[in-house]
């Protein structure tokens, strides 16, 4: 019999103990499908935005300088920004499933018309409207993987949704080579093509994310108890149906909940800051540091190598697979440690990890000891960890505060964190890239280093230790209720 009790403005559940105790079951498999397809999309569209550096600067038509691409880049950055702010404030109150189709809408329309920009302004305008779809589907997507994902599941899942980016990478790589091939296509027409079709393409999410439910836990403190717990029966019954026998009960008491606590904007912004502010010191860190490392690199990969390699434009898709793979390995082989060895020591490994191995990356660089194909080995080695570190931060952020603010948590950090550490990256990069001088671009590497490894330092001091525990242990919910003295 499940626990369900309402008086006097409080409601008792164990929708959370039931959601937690579930095994592994088809409905998992196919939340990780429907949400996971979204950052392969993104994957592929991003990486095909930055293949197409060389292609975008031989246009006849836009003719964009090293510069241009960082600006554009920071642009697409800025615009993830202010849409995860919006569109994540939007999730906790309207709910996770409506965000889903408003940020895929504003994606994929911003994506298809990027095929027709006519100039720098126009190209940059489409870029930051794609970049505002992506950033609210950060906040909605991880916060459907923290509440409807079982516990001890929780960390390799998200980990290995948000690595899926990679796997979206690796097509874009070898598109770019397709339609960027010498004569194939004429010069205006392969990179408006390429986002054409990953526009088109993220059209097909829509109806794959048809049968994902809202979050039984933000109907929950919501009030809305009996819709929650119709949606947990089916995901039960999905579970009983893998499993072929009976589920095992729940364990622990069932929540008590105010559904009238004021869950406005002010007060979470009084949990996150007053309540939580070692955590939120702890999530800005780690956005930080992987906002920088990230973005400063990944969105200049084309221009090192044809800058100061000599590879060809239309060839950079081939040294963008193995480092591909490297990020999509890495979330994906390392994720389970996450949930059995740890959040911090694997947290803090992680990032001190990358940050130790781009530094002396940087030095080979500037010593002229690499050529392209080591150069792309030894970042398909650092971002074999740092994906997994980068994913951590999501992670992180995603379960270490209360229910009622999770989206706008996911929001607000990812924000500050790209903000500080990830606008002005692509830009900054572009113009070390420009002077030609690699002693001017380790500069950039040894920052990016220092900040993974401050960003260690810190989560070792207070990490979060939420490892296959119940999203209500780690953080309980703003609306929670003590239970009466026995």
């Amino acid at each position: 019999m499940h626990r369900r009790r309402a008086f006097k403005g409080i409601v008792e559940t164990d929708i959370p103990n039931r959601l937690d105790r579930l095994p592994w079951s088809r409905f998992h498999t196919l939340v990780v499908a429907a949400l996971g397809i979204t950052w392969i999309l993104d994957g592929l569209e991003v990486t095909i935005a930055g293949a197409i550096a060389g292609a975008l600067k031989d246009s006849p038509a836009l003719r964009f300088s090293e510069s241009d691409i960082g600006a554009i880049g920071a642009a697409y950055i800025l615009g993830a920004v202010l849409g995860a702010l919006f569109f994540g404030y939007l999730t906790d109150r309207l709910g996770r499933k409506k965000l889903f189709y408003i940020t895929l809408a504003v994606y994929s329309t911003a994506t298809l018309a990027n095929a027709f920009a006519w100039d720098f302004w126009s190209f940059a305008l489409f870029r930051f409207l794609t970049g505002a779809g992506i950033g609210g589907e950060y906040a909605a997507i991880n916060s459907a993987i923290q509440e409807l994902i079982p516990a001890r599941y929780r960390g390799r899942t998200d980990l290995g949704i948000n690595g899926s980016f990679w796997v979206g990478a690796a097509f874009g790589a070898m598109g770019s080579i397709v339609l960027l091939a010498p004569g194939f296509l004429p010069a205006d027409m392969g990179w408006r093509l390429s986002f054409a079709i990953g526009g088109g393409l993220a059209v097909v999410i829509i109806f794959l994310r048809r049968f994902l439910p809202e979050s039984p836990r933000w109907l929950m403190i919501r009030g809305h108890i009996a819709e929650a717990e119709d949606i947990v029966q089916r995901i039960e019954d999905h579970a009983r149906r893998s499993a072929g026998g009976d589920l095992p009960r729940p364990e622990g008491r069932a929540i008590r909940l105010h559904t009238g606590t004021d869950t406005g904007m002010l007060a979470v912004a009084r949990v996150l800051f007053t309540e939580y502010r070692r955590r939120s010191l702890l999530g800005l860190s780690l956005m930080i540091a992987q906002a920088f490392f990230y973005n400063a690199i990944f969105f200049t990969y084309a221009l090192i190598l044809t800058r100061f390699y000599g590879v060809a434009s239309e060839s950079v898709g081939w040294y963008i697979l193995p480092f591909a793979v490297g990020n999509f390995t890495g979330p994906l082989i390392l994720g389970p440690l996450f949930d059995t060895v740890g959040r911090k020591p694997m947290i803090a490994g992680t990032y001190a990890l990358s940050g130790v191995l781009l530094a002396a990356t940087g030095y080979l660089f500037v010593q002229g000891f690499l050529t392209a194909t080591t150069q792309t080995l030894a970042w398909s080695v650092i971002f074999f960890f740092a994906s997994a570190a980068a994913s951590s931060a999501y992670l992180t952020v995603s379960e270490s505060f209360p229910l009622e603010a999770r989206a706008t948590a996911i929001a607000l950090f990812y924000a500050l964190g790209t903000l500080l550490g990830g606008v002005a990256a692509p830009w900054f990069f572009g113009r070390l890239i420009e002077t030609g001088d690699p002693g001017q671009v380790v500069i950039g590497y040894l920052i990016a280093a220092l900040l993974m490894l401050a960003a260690a330092g810190i989560e070792l001091l207070i990490g979060v230790s939420a490892e296959r525990r119940a999203l209500e242990s780690v953080a309980r919910p703003i609306s929670a209720v003590p239970h009466p003295a026995e």
